[in-house]
């Protein structure tokens, strides 16, 4: 698998990570009034739909038609986006996580549970489609603005789905909302995807990373050394795995990617046979086989000879 900007990849640790089907949702917004409704007049004319009996003197009747779903047109896409993707019968929004449902409470009823079932949506479809995914989260967001848990969600289905921009603008408004810091290596992997890599190893430098569990710990490892790739720093880029714990007996999925990382900036900085070891150390822990380990270092022993 060959090194990927987004893919020494941060995972989702948020809400979008732990909605509909064990995942959940964040979003957030600016302002009270829901994106795309705007006044009745604005949403198609008044009432009346034209008949109005004040109307100015030898006005024809023909110049008042009453407006039908027809005649107004497409939406915009503002309205679109306040719309969202139609929301399958089957999701409830009884999918989230409690601690996500909690977060809905201060919302009127009917509003909390359409913002939780566009957050289930989201969490369900994250993985296999992320867009779709992303659409469900702005339409959570336009109903809910102000709630950190949505801008999160939001945040990270745009990172799944490619829009880094969107996505860190999401996660640094969910971050001012709740202080979390659980979003730095996602935050961190979009400013490189978005060809910023000092402004990843900015964020990889935080103080608060050293607190972090060492499955983020990882996360951010893997992005500060990818940063340090897209700089062409390759040594400095070894060193920052060499510092992470590659040789633990853990095979957790973070053990794997460092493991892999690390094989993967040996093999590009030209030291082929430190990095078979390390092919094959990879191997040896994948047991969901989560790399292509075992064919990266088949190719390289063909090289060798």
């Amino acid at each position: 698998m060959p090194e990927d900007r987004r893919g020494q990849r941060a995972s989702r640790g948020g809400s979008a990570g732990r909605g509909g089907a064990g995942r959940g949702g964040d979003a957030g917004g600016r302002g009270a009034k829901p994106a795309g409704r705007g006044s009745r007049e604005e949403r198609g004319g008044s009432r009346g739909g034209g008949r109005d009996s004040k109307a100015a003197p030898g006005a024809r009747r023909g110049d008042f038609r009453a407006r039908s779903g027809e005649d107004r047109g497409p939406r915009s896409a503002e309205q679109a986006a306040y719309d969202g993707p139609d929301l399958p019968e089957e999701i409830t929004g009884r999918e989230l996580d409690r601690s996500i449902a909690a977060q809905l409470k201060g919302l009127p009823e009917k509003l909390a549970a359409r913002v939780a079932r566009h957050l289930a949506a989201a969490g369900m479809l994250i993985d296999e489609d992320p867009e779709t995914a992303y659409q469900h989260t702005l339409a959570a967001r336009a109903r809910a603005p102000r709630l950190a848990v949505v801008r999160e969600a939001s945040g990270e289905a745009a990172y799944a789905a490619g829009h880094y921009a969107e996505a860190l603008a999401e996660l640094r408004a969910a971050k001012r909302m709740n202080g979390a810091t659980d979003y730095l290596p996602i935050m961190a992997d979009c400013h490189r995807a978005l060809g910023n890599p000092e402004q990843a190893i900015k964020l990889a430098k935080s103080p608060s990373v050293s607190n972090f569990a060492a499955e983020a710990k990882a996360e951010m490892t893997l992005v500060e050394s990818g940063a340090r790739r897209d700089m062409g720093q390759l040594d400095a880029a070894l060193r920052t795995l060499e510092l992470a714990p590659l040789t633990s007996k853990s095979r957790a999925a973070w053990v794997v990617r460092l493991r892999y990382a690390y094989a993967d900036t040996l093999e590009a900085a030209g030291r082929e046979t430190d990095a078979l070891a390390w092919f094959h150390r990879t191997h040896a822990v994948d047991s969901d086989q989560i790399t292509d380990a075992a064919e990266r270092a088949e190719q390289i022993e063909r090289r060798l000879g």
